[in-house]
Formats: C-alpha cells, structure tokens, sequence
C-alpha cells in the first residue's frame, strides 16, 4: 500500500498536470479564433479577385479566353484522369496531442487518390512532419516538406514558398491536376478530412463569373495583356485557395487538440478523485492506528499501576 507521502506527491503532480492541460486548452481556443479570422478576412480579397475574372471574361467569353499557364485553357481540361500527372499537397500537424489528426488526413489522401488513379502522384509536397511517414510508408515520395506556421503572419509565408516550390515543378513534370487534402472544421469542436482541387481550373465557376450580371452602372474595364493578367488573377485565387485550406487545417488541429486536452482532463479528475480517496483513506487508517497504540498504552500503564 502507498505511504501518505508517496500518495501525496502523486497528488500534487496530478494537479501540475491539470493546470497545463487546462492551459493548453485555453491557448488552443485562442489560436482557433485567430486562424478562423484569418481564414475569413481572406473572403474580401477572394471577392476582388472573383470581380477582377469577371472584367475578363465579360469582354472576352471563355471558349475564346486564351490558354492559362495554370490550366485555365483546354490543356489540363478533359481526358482520363488515369493519364493526368498528379500533383498533392498533404496538410498534417508538427505538434503532437491532437488525436487522430494526422491519420485521418494521410488515411483521406491515399483513399481519395486511389479512386483517381492507381500510381502514386508524381509531385507531393507536405506542410507538417507528423503526416509525412505515413504517406511515404504507402509508398509516396516527397518532393518537399514545410514547417506548419505556428502563428497567422507565418501562413502568408508558407503558402508563398508552397506555391513557388509547385510552380518549379509543374511545368517540368506536366502536371494537369493538383489538389489539396486538409482537414476543414465541421463545427466548434469537431473536425473531416476535405478535398480541395486546384487544377485543372475548374470551367464550371469561369462560366459562371462570365454570364453573372455586373453589380455597377459603370462599365468595368482593364488595361495591359490579357492572358497576363488573368493567369495573374488566377494565381492569386490558388493563393486564396491554399491560405484559406492552410488556416482551416490549423484551426482544425487545436479544434482536435482541444479534444484531446478535455479527455486527458477527465482521466486527470478521475485518477484526483482515486487518489484523494486513497489518501484520506490511508491517512484515516494512520490515525486510528495511532490511537489504537495510545489506547492499548494507556491500557497497558493503567494494569501495571
């Protein structure tokens, strides 16, 4: 049976333990709030961008909009996705107590792309080191890894450097499909795995942009190249695109840590509430023993007398 003092120093770590799982859960409730914000002050500059497409194709309509360097034309458009080049970008955690985060995205990925197409992609880049072996252990090579931003200015920085890593590489392995697997929030604490598809470009929302009515009495107008200018507008919507999946897979990651932080202080109260007991149980089988001992003395004083 533990000593009272073992029993108490097991209390007192219990209860350390507690104030930095409640900690954690306060910084991860925090952190969330920010990332959601960033995601959604991201919707005004998506809106200009949309607007911008919109002068465009108004003017010029999109079976004669000029091929796109990104797949906005008939190249990247069509045909078997069997004999498309892949592109992937996984978006997973650095950190760990945030469950089956990682699992879950890495497990989406490699289901979601065997229903496309039987070969590994032939690009794949990774933000997070903790998804990282469980793509490679099925079999995927990665072409490069980034470091999760750990604050909102930092996600402005990795979606740059991840859109200049695709870029150096698109062209030279002819990659017609890039899509993104991230988790995405489903409500204030709970979290899936989604799919967003970069390219090809898709015709659906263009054709949509250039038949939708102009909101002003002016009429809107542009200078400079098109085809310039609307590869430049697009690759700003794949900015909008990989910054909104990267903050919702960070808000996603503390939404799961949180998770984790509220079992692990349930388990803490339990394992509080077993030791209180043992300890005031321990510390009550102390004491009448003490007086049992003072009893049986006296006793003993008393029929000697």
């Amino acid at each position: 049976m533990p000593t009272l003092e073992l029993l108490r120093r097991k209390i007192e770590t219990a209860s350390d333990l507690q104030s930095v799982v409640t900690t954690m859960k306060t910084l991860a409730a925090v952190r969330i709030h920010q990332y959601q914000r960033a995601a959604d002050a991201l919707m005004d500059y998506n809106r200009t961008i949309e607007l911008g497409l919109q002068v465009i194709l108004r003017e010029q309509r999109l079976r004669h909009l000029p091929a796109s360097e990104w797949g906005g034309g008939s190249s990247g458009v069509g045909g078997s996705e069997e004999n498309s080049h892949h592109g992937v970008i996984v978006i997973g955690s650095d950190q760990g107590m945030c469950g089956q985060f990682n699992e879950q995205i890495a497990t989406h990925a490699l289901e979601h792309h065997a229903k496309h197409c039987q070969r590994p992609p032939e690009a794949l880049w990774i933000v997070g080191s903790r998804v990282a072996f469980l793509l490679t252990d099925s079999g995927w090579s990665i072409d490069e890894a980034f470091r999760i931003p750990t604050s909102v200015p930092e996600i402005a920085d990795c979606v740059s450097d991840l859109l200049t890593a695709v870029e150096a590489v698109r062209e030279q392995r002819n990659l017609t499909t890039l899509r993104i697997y991230s988790n995405m929030r489903s409500s204030a604490g709970a979290y899936q795995p989604n799919t967003t598809q970069l390219l090809p470009i898709d015709l659906a929302w263009l054709q949509q942009l250039s038949v939708k009515n102009w909101e002003s009495t002016c009429l809107p107008t542009f200078g400079g190249e098109r085809e310039e200018l609307f590869s430049l507008l697009v690759r700003q919507s794949l900015y909008v695109s990989l910054y909104q999946a990267c903050a919702e897979s960070l808000a996603s990651e503390n939404a799961s840590r949180i998770a984790a932080m509220q079992a692990a202080e349930k388990n803490i109260e339990e394992t509080l509430d077993e030791l209180n007991t043992a300890f005031k149980t321990q510390r009550q089988t102390a004491i009448t023993e003490e007086l049992l001992d003072v009893v049986v003395g006296f006793e003993a004083l008393t029929s000697g007398s």
